[in-house]
């Protein structure tokens, strides 16, 4: 397990001034926002033995000052975000925190702000959540940006799909040259005084982003040449938004984290920039109980496990509320702080990410791999006329949501669900990057791609995938060209139909006929259906699966089990609307246990799911810990070492050791003979207690 911190495997955000309390023992820890207090924040965090970065918003803020008139002499209420009704978007429950739009006064003013940080000698500087809503557009400011971009007048954004979608590439357009603007500037004065500054964007994924109706750079953070990379901000918050599968509506957390982390990796795979997958041990939500939010913490973290091309974390923002904080037991009206085995649970989750960057990676199915085509643009498709939209953020009820036939994206979800809960390998790809990433597709057998609820950016996006395709790729188109976003202004419009009529032509297919088409070494096939309507019952979605399969060309296993193994952990779960059950047997430490217990033999129902490290894998003496081990120090006679962890926190340790030890200092022991394991307990202490183990 890694000890060293130059890798910067795990990390978290924090806002609150250091504790010991909160001490989890990460790599680096990012000290969240600039105020009078931040630079006594930084100096003790980095005291305390962290690499520290910095975090900030830079879509919302405290920029009372430059709303006001106070930064340069006049007023910039007219560069917050507006709706329709001519009222400015607000930040959560604020009065005087408006999103921003990013125009070039307001980013000259972001420089400003954000110079002093270069002072403050961080490491890095994270600038979180770039966001336009979609449901703006109407302020005095992005008018004008309107005409200066398009030249031609503003227009309103949901009065026409064609300017609801021009809308969104705007915003995004804004977005991006804000971030650039003010990471390039920064960059260049930081290397003038011999300052290394990294910059990296938290930012939620493609898929949550489109879902909730808002506008992001996504992709383009990878044409940013001062972007050094991301954080997968996937959460319970996110993940729990509800979908459509055969015709039910409900909450599926662990599929659609699954999903999420899927496409954010996009953001950086095929880069040599740095991709940190976010959990959170609480979520935003204030009044959900302990147990709520321990369960879906754990479904999102072995859907973020599944993917194994990422081997660093971020394991929690804010502390301070997860330790800190009060919160609802079930079965209770009373507030509670963090039970211990909860707390446990959660530090050796934190501590045993650092040990995921394993080369051996084997799948319990190697079945086919399955892309879900996923674009920028779906962001600006989030408008029909006459419908519904309804304002989401994670907080409201979303099954009573109005217009949440919307927020279900069911266009998306059509797609991915069937062959997911199929127990096949689902992983959105980030459409754009067929472009300019050669290798975008190569992990991919077989493409499901439909422009009904996003479009092609550029015809060299068809080419791209015509090429993989003649180099034995597999596509299949789903659409029934029924879009009203169809009829667009784009670069098909007056010379196609539609964009999947040039899709057509750069395969050298032909769209209406039915079945599968060879094309090259590879094989499409165009599927004449809406792909919302793969939701509406389990008949539909067999039905894509078997369109799927057809094109698959790779032996196909029904299964209800995702697994993988990463090295000498093993993580799974149970597809729970796949049904029946799934068995483990070995020898296993269970690290979902604040016990480490033993594990011979489970049997994993529907929805449920595993972290398990396996025994017999490896000889390594270090199994798990709910604290940061250090200092390691062993020969024939004794074990020493000193292991860190946050104050009260209540910590387990479990070591693989020669022989019954003969005695311990610093801790209370447990020993297993037949498997030659100790168990150590004792409470935490952030600069660490002292374990010494004599044979």
């Amino acid at each position: 397990m890694s000890t060293g911190k130059d890798g910067e495997l795990t990390g978290f955000q924090e806002q609150a001034p250091y504790d010991e309390s909160i001490d989890l023992r990460t790599d680096f820890v990012m000290v969240y926002g600039l105020n009078d207090t931040t630079p006594q924040r930084i100096a003790r965090w980095r005291a305390a033995g962290y690499r520290v970065h910095l975090m900030t918003g830079i879509s919302w803020g405290t920029y009372q000052d430059y709303l006001d008139g106070r930064w340069d002499g006049s007023r910039h209420w007219d560069d917050a975000q507006t709706a329709g009704d001519g009222s400015p978007i607000l930040h959560g429950e604020s009065t005087d925190i408006p999103y921003m739009v990013p125009t070039f006064t307001f980013t000259e003013y972001l420089v400003q702000k954000l110079r002093p940080i270069i002072e403050l000698g961080v490491e890095g500087i994270h600038l979180e959540e770039p966001e336009f809503w979609a449901r703006a557009g109407y302020s005095e400011s992005f008018k004008r940006e309107w005409q200066a971009f398009f030249k031609e007048p503003w227009q309103a954004p949901h009065s026409t799909p064609e300017a609801h979608f021009r809308s969104g590439q705007l915003k995004q357009h804004l977005l991006s040259r804000s971030l650039d603007r003010v990471t390039s500037v920064l960059r260049d004065e930081a290397l003038q005084q011999g300052r290394q500054v990294r910059f990296y964007v938290p930012t939620h994924s493609l898929l949550n982003y489109t879902q909730w109706q808002i506008i992001s750079p996504e992709s383009r953070l990878r044409t940013l040449p001062s972007i050094d990379g991301a954080i997968a901000q996937v959460w319970t918050g996110t993940s729990r938004t509800p979908n459509v599968y055969a015709g039910k509506v409900a909450e599926r957390t662990f599929e659609t984290a699954y999903l999420e982390y899927g496409i954010a990796q996009d953001l950086t795979r095929g880069t040599d920039r740095r991709m940190w997958f976010l959990h959170d041990p609480i979520e935003d939500h204030p009044d959900r109980t302990w147990e709520d939010y321990l369960a879906n913490w754990q479904r999102t973290l072995i859907a973020s496990l599944l993917h194994p091309g990422v081997a660093r974390y971020e394991v929690a923002p804010w502390p301070n509320r997860i330790f800190n904080r009060p919160y609802l037991r079930e079965g209770s009206t009373e507030r509670e702080l963090i039970p211990p085995d909860t707390a446990t649970s959660y530090l050796i989750a934190m501590n045993s990410l650092r040990d995921l960057d394993q080369p051996d990676v084997r799948w319990a199915h190697e079945g086919p791999r399955i892309g879900i085509a996923l674009s920028d643009t779906a962001m600006f498709q989030r408008w029909s006329p006459g419908g519904e939209s309804g304002h989401y953020d994670g907080l409201q009820d979303a099954l009573a949501l109005e217009g949440r036939e919307q927020l279900h994206f069911s266009d998306f979800y059509g797609l991915a669900l069937p062959p997911l809960y199929d127990g096949q390998r689902v992983c959105p790809v980030q459409l754009e990057n067929v472009i300019d990433t050669p290798d975008a597709l190569d992990d991919v057998d077989v493409l499901v791609l439909s422009y009904e609820f996003q479009k092609p950016l550029a015809p060299g996006i068809h080419y791209a995938l015509a090429g993989w395709v003649n180099r034995g790729g597999s596509l299949l188109y789903v659409g029934d060209d029924a879009d009203p976003y169809h009829e667009i202004r784009s670069w098909w419009t007056g010379r196609y139909e539609t964009c999947a009529d040039h899709l057509a032509e750069a395969l050298g297919a032909d769209r209406k006929q039915d079945g599968v088409q060879a094309v090259g070494q590879g094989r499409v096939r165009f599927l004449p259906s809406r792909p919302a309507d793969f939701t509406e019952s389990p008949e539909r979605a067999a039905e894509l699966v078997a369109a799927i399969r057809e094109l698959a060309g790779r032996p196909w296993e029904s299964t209800n089990w995702l697994s993988v193994q990463r090295g000498p952990y093993l993580v799974g779960a149970v597809l729970e609307e796949s049904g029946g059950s799934h068995v483990v047997e070995g020898t296993y430490l269970d690290l979902l246990d604040p016990r480490l217990g033993i594990v011979r033999h489970r049997s994993l129902g529907p929805g449920e799911l595993t972290w398990l490290r396996d025994l017999t894998y490896d000889e390594e003496p270090l199994l798990g810990s709910a604290g940061r081990v250090v200092d390691w120090q062993q020969d024939q006679t004794r074990i020493a070492f000193s292991c860190e962890a946050p104050l009260g926190v209540q910590v387990t340790t479990a070591l693989r050791v020669p022989s019954e030890p003969s005695s311990v200092d610093g801790a209370e022991l447990r020993y297993d003979p037949e498997l030659g394991v100790a168990w150590l307990h004792h409470p935490g202490v952030p600069a660490g207690t002292h374990i010494e183990i004599s044979f």
